[in-house]
């Protein structure tokens, strides 16, 4: 659970517009908004370095002080990535209130994917379908991710959320939880080998299954057939101018 916050200590923007944005980014900082009570919005700058080592730490509630001020608890909203280098190109927070609760995306991951039986006896693929879920909790109850146990999972078995227990203090928001499903083990993908040239089959077997092959010399007999005609029109005319 979200019981120890970190600070993000971050800077007021005074500058906006796309090339006010590229500026900051190749100084090395991360444009941001985060959003208040009252849909107020206070955008700020965070050096990518403190931001890269905040977010690695997974913590889903934390503390934010602009410019030296109080700090704020606030939830991290969205996290917009560069989608080739996957760095943080700009992060919306949200201020909450710690005795509300809220609602948020929380990662899912799974446990025991290689002792599952399906996938070390059998083979099989284990397919991790949905990545996260909705819930409501209040912000300190929120966790920072859900764990699924599939280490008992075999071919043909799905895993939906009706077999996961929610956090204490916190509840799925998912109207059919048999509905949703977060992963799959399918059998063994087998790669089909090629078929044959049907066409190139016919013409090498003949209609006893016996293999043809071409006549030896065949060529060679045409190309003497073309040489005696040749040759017999020189003798027509040797004889004629021996006449």
């Amino acid at each position: 659970m979200a019981t120890k916050r970190s600070t993000l200590s971050v800077a007021a923007r005074e500058t906006f517009g796309s090339r006010a944005t590229r500026r900051l980014r190749r100084d090395g900082l991360v444009p941001g908004v985060v959003y208040g009570h009252g849909g107020d919005a206070r955008p700020f700058q965070v050096p990518e370095r403190d931001l890269r080592q905040l977010l690695a730490e997974g913590q889903a509630l934390l503390d934010l002080e602009i410019d030296g001020g109080a700090a704020v608890p606030v939830v991290i909203k969205e996290e917009q990535r560069h989608p080739l280098r996957g760095e943080v190109v700009h992060l919306d927070c949200l201020e909450v209130r710690l005795d509300e609760a809220i609602e948020s995306e929380v990662p899912i991951e799974l446990e025991g994917a290689d002792q599952a039986p399906g996938v070390r006896e059998e083979g099989g693929v284990l397919e991790h379908v949905t990545r996260e879920v909705t819930i409501e909790a209040l912000p300190t109850e929120i966790p920072e991710r859900i764990s699924v146990d599939v280490s008992e999972m075999v071919i043909g078995d799905t895993m939906t959320l009706e077999s996961v227990t929610p956090p204490s203090g916190a509840k799925f928001m998912v109207d059919e939880p048999a509905e949703f499903t977060i992963a799959t083990l399918s059998p063994p993908r087998v790669e089909e080998e090629p078929e044959p040239d049907l066409e190139e089959e016919a013409e090498l077997v003949g209609e006893d299954g016996e293999p043809i092959e071409a006549p030896e010399g065949e060529e060679g007999a045409e190309g003497e057939g073309d040489g005696d005609g040749d040759g017999g029109g020189g003798d027509e005319g040797g004889g004629g101018g021996g006449e």
